[in-house]
């Protein structure tokens, strides 16, 4: 039997599972606002989907925090929330990323 922790994961990791996803390694920059004035950071995706990505950022944002990416591939930019965040590692934070109203070609692969 699951416990209420636990069951509010899967429910998470069903939800963000629910589209196709594609393993891919994209160069982003995520962009963000931060006391007025704007910051970028290099990163790139481990997997994606029509609605979001895995990334790897060397920084850890808090989930709900509001940011832009730009695939680096083909210059395309949307909207993203962090919605998950997992363990760091070598090359930065595990993120999951929620794209708001992407372009259709955002990844530049059809999924």
């Amino acid at each position: 039997m699951l416990t209420g922790q636990n069951s509010s994961y899967e429910e998470r990791m069903q939800h963000l599972r629910a589209s196709v996803r594609l393993n891919s390694r994209v160069p982003l920059l995520v962009k963000w606002t931060e006391g007025g004035q704007m910051h970028s950071e290099a990163g790139y995706t481990m997997d994606v989907s029509p609605k979001g990505c895995l990334a790897i950022v060397p920084l850890g944002f808090a989930v709900g925090q509001k940011l832009r990416l730009r695939n680096k591939v083909n210059g395309q930019e949307a909207d993203a929330i962090l919605i998950w965040r997992g363990h760091e590692g070598r090359a930065g934070w595990e993120l999951g990323l929620d794209l708001q109203g992407p372009p259709m070609d955002f990844w530049g692969v059809d999924l």
